[in-house]
């Protein structure tokens, strides 16, 4: 037992450092993104992935990034940016969707000429 004691004493309180908070908080969005897919599926009672999840996978993913890099983690520093392509895709698809159906609202509510 006291091994373990000794262990997790180094882990999380002689190792607690600015980079090891960071590496928290991006863990923590990168956690939080789930909670809204979940919550958002549930209130639909489908599966639905709202602009939140890729707010907070963006978000999230860079800082682990900024984090992996610190630790030189040459696997986790892969993950993360191949992620980050992805999660900026879907945003980007978000967004020209949103502008499509602007403008599909926009053509509706204009009189055509035939009707003037």
């Amino acid at each position: 037992m006291s091994d373990l004691l000794t262990y997790l004493e180094h882990v999380f309180v002689e190792r607690l450092d600015l980079w090891v908070l960071l590496g928290f908080v991006a863990q923590a969005m990168f956690t939080g993104r789930f909670v809204v897919q979940w919550i958002a599926s549930e209130r639909a009672r489908r599966s639905v992935v709202p602009l939140a999840f890729w707010t907070f996978s963006l978000a999230g993913g860079a800082l682990l990034l900024i984090y992996a890099l610190h630790r030189r983690d040459p696997v986790f520093i892969i993950g993360q940016a191949a992620g980050l392509f992805i999660y900026t895709r879907n945003l980007f698809l978000i967004a020209g969707e949103k502008k499509r159906r602007m403008a599909d609202t926009d053509q509706m509510d204009m009189p055509a000429a035939a009707e003037r």
